[in-house]
């Protein structure tokens, strides 16, 4: 079975790395005919918060056990906790490739394993903090990032709306008293933003935060920030805070990115232009901050056949530039899944998986002794 997943992440970057490829060589137009949906957006029917009370409507949760579940998954030398304090809400990135229609229908096999593969690198960074909730929702298509289509925002609102009824139904089954971590990686991270805004920011649910790993999705220092109801870690033992960051190699390429991010509206209405982005470094869990590889302690690293991952300490070094980019200090050898431009965006998470896991303990830790 973790063959197979293995295979299926190395298809979906490969077909992520081609289409990147495509879109630097030709027209936005071709890159866009390949991905976009062509349908008529159908707004799917609304699932009621109640359907998140079926655990077959969860990738992981409490209940679902050993290679059932996903984000139970470690590397050699790590063990999930048995006894956690704390629930982690995570969400998780595109999977949904298609063009078929605007979002991924929950039934569609393809997208659904590729959604447990990024469990198990990212999600699994967690598994030794808290029990992880990780909801199934029915995503927008990678083809509604390429377009200005309204439907494309239908798609986005339709997938956020099962990600709200999920997260809906996780308050109600946890302890009222339990301290949360919410967490996700690009789409993932996008839908959070929202859920912050309309749900994290009000007290006293804000107040039980430990933290908001908001990972490969421009936050804005200053457009942002506030509307999201938590300040950024701008310390490592620090409680109650958000992080974020986008890696690079370098030479950093990061045009693709910004000639978005510069054009968009922040989340108080003004323009994002060139704003600095949220950049705390995972391996010191300091915003805007600097580490040499030797204090990160452990890349999650996959082998040639991608049957396995090892974790690899002092690999990759770090370091948040005045745009609030991470970068890596060269071209860590993380396999040959790179996107155009030096881009590791595929890799945010295994880039720094024991880092990340030793950052959450520290903030539950200093959550609890408060």
């Amino acid at each position: 079975m973790a063959r197979k997943f293995l295979y299926l992440i190395a298809t979906i970057i490969f077909l992520l790395v081609a289409a990147f490829a495509v879109y630097r060589l030709f027209p936005q137009q071709i890159f866009a005919a390949a991905f976009v949906p062509s349908a008529e957006f159908v707004k799917p029917e609304a699932i009621q918060t109640s359907a998140y009370a079926d655990k077959a409507m969860w990738f992981s949760r409490p209940e679902i056990t050993g290679s059932d579940n996903p984000s139970l998954w470690t590397p050699e030398g790590f063990e999930p906790t048995t006894t956690p304090k704390v629930a982690v809400f995570y969400v998780h990135p595109t999977s949904y490739l298609k063009r078929e229609l605007w979002n991924a229908p929950l039934g569609d096999k393809e997208s659904q394993d590729r959604a447990r593969i990024f469990l198990r690198s990212q999600a699994s960074v967690f598994n030794g903090i808290g029990q992880i909730w990780a909801p199934r929702y029915r995503q927008a298509a990678i083809g509604a990032f390429l377009t200005d289509k309204p439907e494309a925002q239908m798609a986005f609102d339709a997938a956020y709306s099962d990600v709200l009824a999920a997260f809906d139904e996780f308050l109600l089954e946890i302890p009222d008293d339990m301290p949360i971590i919410i967490a996700g990686h690009s789409q993932g991270a996008l839908h959070l933003t929202t859920l912050m805004r309309q749900r994290v920011v009000t007290r006293p649910l804000a107040d039980r935060i430990v933290a908001a790993y908001v990972i490969g999705w421009p936050v804005s220092l200053t457009t942002d920030l506030l509307a999201l109801g938590l300040p950024v870690c701008a310390d490592p033992d620090q409680a109650n805070c958000l992080l974020s960051w986008q890696s690079f190699g370098e030479p950093a390429e990061p045009d693709l990115l910004l000639s978005v991010y510069d054009v968009s509206i922040g989340f108080d209405g003004t323009l994002r232009g060139a704003t600095p982005m949220v950049c705390v470094n995972p391996i010191t869990g300091v915003n805007g901050d600097e580490a040499t590889a030797d204090r990160n302690i452990g890349t999650l690293v996959p082998n040639d056949e991608l049957t396995d991952g090892v974790i690899t300490p002092a690999l990759v070094p770090a370091r948040c530039d005045d745009r609030g980019l991470l970068l890596l200090g060269g071209e860590p050898k993380m396999g040959n899944y790179v996107l155009p431009g030096n881009n590791y965006h595929v890799y945010d998470y295994p880039l720094f998986w024991a880092n990340i896991r030793a950052d959450a303990e520290r903030r539950v830790a200093a959550f609890l002794a408060r």
